[in-house]
């Protein structure tokens, strides 16, 4: 059997900790067979290869009784980026449970049960619903809609540099004024009302208007000014910071992609560019 789970980009801008989409990139986790002890091969640097695996964890979370087995591990998406890799295996340690036990459950469930390991919904629920889902926790559960694919190319600018999401999150201030939060608030309801009508003119206008973590953030990421002025005058519909960071994730048409690209590379950035696209399904098994 193999689980294959999607990658996410969260927060498109003033959506903090409530809005991601899957993109397609993807963690693969096959199952070998049974084994005396959990045994986790991967192509992830230092990460734990037994029971500390974040895979199993997420799994023994589910279904605590659940037979070890020698699973073997490879991800195309990369670490400490933005790019939600931590919330990939999480799912996939979720689903592996799912399957493994025999437990059947629904997508509200793996939901529920990923956002509560991870804290908040923007990176795991579009990873287990697929395409893009707004989401938030009220009278102590998580929920989270699915809505429209934005029909663009998601052109991801990937620093060679890491961005640990604790480094990130550090940088916040610890509150803000009530009239600040009132504001920030009403830019990602708006967005959120644009995202669904698909008006992605005004969206994309709203993506980039964040009071949340953006303008904190962009100390640490100072190529996300740069691209957001290349978007401007060479087609991308928004460009925003990708979850906590460092990729750059930016809406283009297809007509505008080649443009854009030359335009980045003119500006002086020669770290990876890659063309994703929205996932619309996501994580799933086959035998």
């Amino acid at each position: 059997m193999k689980i294959k789970v999607p990658a996410s980009s969260a927060n498109l801008g003033p959506g903090f900790d409530s809005i991601g989409v899957a993109i397609s990139l993807y963690l693969t986790i096959e199952v070998i067979g049974e084994s005396d002890h959990w045994q986790v091969d991967h192509n992830l640097g230092d990460l734990p290869s037994g029971k500390d695996n974040m895979i199993v964890q997420a799994a023994l979370s589910v279904k605590p009784d659940l037979t070890p087995q020698h699973l073997r591990v490879e991800s195309d998406i990369p670490l400490a980026h933005g790019l939600g890799s931590s919330s990939s295996a999480i799912v996939g340690g979720i689903e592996l449970a799912d399957q493994l036990g025999q437990l059947n459950l629904a997508p509200h469930d793996k939901i529920e049960i990923a956002a509560q390991l991870e804290g908040h919904p923007d990176n795991v629920a579009p990873t287990i619903l697929g395409s893009l889902v707004v989401g938030c926790k009220v009278n102590g559960h998580f929920t989270a809609v699915k809505a429209p694919v934005p029909p663009f190319a998601m052109i991801a600018y990937i620093p060679a540099y890491n961005l640990k999401t604790s480094d990130a999150r550090a940088v916040l201030p610890k509150q803000l004024s009530f009239k600040e939060a009132v504001q920030a608030s009403a830019v990602a309801n708006t967005a959120v009302a644009a995202l669904f009508a698909q008006d992605y003119e005004k969206a994309g206008e709203l993506m980039e208007a964040d009071l949340f973590h953006e303008r904190y953030r962009s100390k640490l990421v100072p190529e996300l000014e740069i691209i957001r002025n290349v978007g401007h005058e060479h087609g991308a519909v928004a460009t925003y910071l990708s979850g906590a960071g460092p990729t750059i994730m930016s809406l283009v048409a297809p007509q505008h992609i080649s443009d854009f690209v030359e335009a980045v590379r003119e500006a002086g950035l020669k770290d990876g560019i890659r063309r994703l696209e929205v996932a619309p399904r996501g994580a799933f098994w086959q035998k």
